[in-house]
């Protein structure tokens, strides 16, 4: 497995020395000093953490891992203020929320077509949500490396801070009566994707102003949420484009 350190010292070596750690397993039951300070400092560095099963260490290191195993992203994380405080003079912000995405796949494919969008940042939570691996990497075709990604603790927090300045936030999904066509993406915008099979968190979607569905026909009810997030991305992108001065209609 890509990214993988074991060892108790070695890990903690890595995290006091700054590197992005994805997720820490330890072992069910595993205690001692040193693993007591190793879950501190998870906890104040807002590491997700993960209590499993040896066996579960043994699918993710031959090493002699001492009940500890560490995933390094891939990629550097920035901080929801620099995306905020980034976008340039004159372009109308847009980022990708995640919410319950865990798919790398998927999400390697929104990152791309968000970066082909000229999206300006994506939001992930700390938990529950893909890690960002050498995968997901892959299936963005490099975007991943390219457009600031963002770890949040809590959506309900940064959606509020969004909120406070001047974002609205759009859900897709198919619950609710408006479609992609009738929402206003010519406006700051925090687009908030949820997970395949249970869609957007009840409370979530509460803090949305929007609800964007894409028609659909057939009986199969809903895309792939990668293809849906292209959709949607580029009706941003159509609804801008017929904004700017000077364009006509559908050029």
């Amino acid at each position: 497995m890509d990214n993988i350190i074991f060892g108790i010292r070695p890990v903690i070596e890595a995290v006091n020395a700054g590197r992005e750690i994805e997720r820490v397993w330890f072992r069910k039951g595993a205690d001692g000093q040193l693993l007591t300070e190793l879950r501190e400092l998870c906890r104040r560095q807002r590491i997700d953490t993960q209590e499993v099963p040896v066996e579960k260490l043994g699918r993710l290191t031959r090493g002699n891992h001492q009940g500890v195993v560490a995933r390094i992203a891939a990629i550097g994380y920035t901080e929801l203020h620099d995306i905020i405080d980034g976008i340039p003079e004159g372009e109308t912000p847009l980022v990708i929320l995640f919410d319950g995405v865990t798919d790398v796949r998927n999400f390697g494919a929104i990152a791309r077509s968000a970066y082909c969008a000229g999206a300006h940042g994506l939001i992930v939570p700390l938990k529950n949500s893909a890690p960002v691996t050498s995968d997901a990497v892959r299936s963005s075709a490099g975007a991943l490396t390219r457009i600031p990604v963002c770890r949040v603790g809590s959506i309900r927090n940064t959606l509020k801070t969004l909120i406070n300045h001047g974002y609205g936030i759009v859900a897709a999904t198919e619950k609710g009566d408006g479609t992609l066509y009738e929402a206003d993406f010519d406006r700051p915008v925090c687009i908030v994707m949820g997970s395949e099979d249970a869609g957007i968190s009840k409370e979530v979607l509460k803090l949305c102003d929007s609800r964007a569905a894409i028609p659909m026909r057939g009986d199969i009810g809903s895309l792939n949420v990668s293809a849906a997030a292209a959709v949607i991305l580029f009706e941003a992108v159509r609804q801008r484009r017929a904004k700017e001065p000077g364009r006509v209609h559908g050029a």
